[in-house]
């Protein structure tokens, strides 16, 4: 098992890419928090896992519930060896200038603050393991941006940048920061990105990639796994495209 012993928190897991990158690690031998503002779908998605599992509702914008969501790791489980911050938020597509100051204010929360907070609370328990690995969900939109999502695709390179300067500071400490970048799949956002979903969306979103279709989260979460495990261990900074050729 790639995996066996680790200890891993993945936040936005109550579905789409989190509940296949928390049940993937499950299968590859990791003990899981599944962290999500939804508790009954984080409940749910640990119940499937099983007793290798624990769920924790958690905002991830706000501190006490990251000191929480972190703990739920150390007091079940006794360390913590991965962090996925994968919770997202976007705004529906649309004009740059017509995106209130709300929703753009949780853009930046979620997407950007959360790996802040996240980052001051596990650092110092990394540390004392002797490393850990850390993966921040960004995405195709923070390299190739789309018209009409401005506001997301600026979060999503935030999150890229702050990975490889996460990376290399870090690094002396073994704490080992990559992000993945999917290209927009089957999650709960699919329709905000499209601005609305009809098969004449869909297939222009499909036609500007390649390999001819959208991501499934176990794309997603194959990747994570990957970048968890041991067989990455020279591999730091990195920006992981899956995209079907999106931004080539």
């Amino acid at each position: 098992m790639r995996l066996k012993d680790k200890v891993a928190i993945v936040t936005g897991a109550a579905a789409g890419f989190g509940e296949a990158m928390a049940k993937r690690f499950a299968q590859e031998g990791a003990k899981i928090v599944v962290a999500d503002l939804n508790g009954d779908g984080a409940s749910r998605v640990a119940s499937e896992i099983g007793d290798a599992a624990v769920a924790i509702k958690a905002d991830v914008s706000k501190l006490d519930e990251t000191r929480a969501m972190i703990a739920a790791a150390t007091d079940n489980f006794g360390r913590l060896d991965i962090l996925i911050n994968n919770a997202g938020y976007t705004h529906r597509n649309s004009p740059m200038t017509e995106v209130d100051d709300e929703t753009f204010d949780r853009i930046f929360q979620i997407n950007a603050k959360a790996i802040y907070l996240a980052a001051q609370v596990a650092i110092p328990i990394m540390r004392a393991q002797g490393g850990g690995s850390i993966i921040n969900t960004a995405s195709t939109a923070g390299l190739r941006p789309r018209p009409g999502l401005v506001w997301y695709n600026a979060s999503k390179g935030w999150v890229i940048n702050a990975t490889k300067s996460m990376a290399v500071e870090l690094a002396p400490d073994n704490i080992r920061v990559n992000c993945l970048c999917p290209v927009a799949g089957e999650t709960g956002m699919l329709p905000l990105f499209m601005g609305e979903d009809t098969p004449e969306k869909r297939a222009a979103f499909e036609a500007s990639v390649p390999l001819g279709r959208l991501s499934d989260p176990m794309d997603i979460a194959n990747a994570a796994l990957y970048l968890a495990s041991d067989e990455a261990e020279f591999l730091t900074g990195v920006a992981l495209e899956i995209d079907g050729g999106r931004c080539i």
